[in-house]
């Protein structure tokens, strides 16, 4: 049976987690994982290092952000040899765009006879902000205290990835039909 390890990535509050839900409830008994699952373990760390809590300053992308997405993926390759269908949901923005790590992904898929697929969910920036404003969560305080720096650090375009699934989650009934047409190809 074909395994598929099913990445979801977009900047946050674009959707991914309505998305990733919405897939999973029609595949068959699916693994989903959450990278912000792991986010009480990144908070022991601020804590540790006495740093304020902050998922966009300087000590979180050198010292939290790629330890988050190690185990994370860590975890989806362990349940990979027990599910056809594993998907890790979380924000990808570097990975989706790293030709390297995704080459490096695609090989290490092989031993498992497992294909990448990789979910870009598209969202309006103005609908992105709403949807962090009305979500109210912790992680999203410093972003909506500086929104035009938060803005203008992230990569809200589609990747130029061949094969890649865009989902449009900005709000028109056009994300159902997205998400029909990628559960065609699982």
């Amino acid at each position: 049976m074909k395994k598929y390890l099913m990445l979801i990535g977009s900047p946050p509050a674009c959707g991914k987690t309505y998305v990733a839900n919405e897939v999973a409830k029609r595949l068959p008994n699916p693994v989903y994982l959450d990278k912000d699952t792991v986010i009480p373990l990144s908070k022991m760390i601020y804590r540790a290092a006495n740093e304020p809590y902050n998922r966009d300053s300087a000590f979180f992308k050198e010292y939290v952000r790629n330890a988050e997405y190690e185990a994370i993926m860590d975890i989806a390759f362990e349940a990979l040899p027990f599910n056809s269908h594993v998907m890790v949901n979380a924000p990808f923005a570097k990975e989706f765009r790293d030709e390297i790590y995704i080459s490096n992904l695609k090989e290490k898929l092989k031993a498992y006879d497992a294909e990448l697929v990789q979910v870009w969910v598209h969202c309006d920036i103005e609908v992105c902000h709403q949807r962090m404003i009305d979500r109210a969560s912790e992680r999203d305080t410093w972003k909506l205290q500086n929104w035009d720096e938060y803005v203008s650090g992230q990569d809200f375009s589609k990747p130029e990835v061949p094969g890649i699934h865009i989902i449009d989650n900005s709000g028109s009934e056009k994300v159902k039909n997205d998400i029909e047409k990628l559960l065609k190809v699982l």
